[in-house]
């Protein structure tokens, strides 16, 4: 089988950042962008924790699908099986600047939110304990200083 696109990518030398990671064009001129929102550095430092990632999963699904702006153009925000990060699929061909002040905005939702998770009860998810909203709000807080508010292109393209 081939090796898909995003095993091509030298994770050794992947930095934090926010990723064009493909571009699939549908039926028409119609283009879905697949980001790449990568938290932690692959094999350098530890992974989100599982409970981490799902509350923000959560948290950032909701915000992006009620976003004025943005929400008739998200399709999906889910995180990565290596816990290093997420991926949001958009409609539009789109580059990783045109979305960072989006992924910067809801990391700002992120570390601000106080209250219920979005959909944590046994009725709306299918792991609802699994959720861990103080760790959540520390790894948006890490991301957002560390990484979204201070971008360079490094940050936006893959490694060549």
């Amino acid at each position: 089988m081939e090796k898909i696109a995003s095993f091509t990518i030298d994770h050794t030398r992947l930095l934090r950042g926010i990723y064009v990671s493909r571009k699939d064009f549908l039926q028409g001129s119609e283009v879905i962008t697949t980001f790449d929102i990568r938290m932690k550095e692959p094999n350098r430092e530890p992974a989100v924790s599982q409970g981490a990632l799902h509350t923000i999963e959560h948290l950032a699904a909701t915000f992006l699908r009620n976003h004025p702006e943005w929400k008739d153009r998200i399709i999906y925000w889910g995180p990565m099986g290596c816990c290093t990060g997420n991926y949001l699929l958009v409609k539009g061909d789109l580059t990783s600047a045109d979305i960072a002040p989006l992924i910067k905005e809801t990391f700002e939702f992120i570390v601000g939110f106080d209250g219920e998770i979005p959909g944590a009860n046994a009725h709306d998810c299918g792991n609802y304990t699994l959720n861990n909203l103080p760790m959540a709000k520390w790894e948006a807080r890490k991301y957002l200083i560390e990484v979204l508010n201070v971008l360079t292109p490094a940050n936006l393209n893959y490694p060549e």
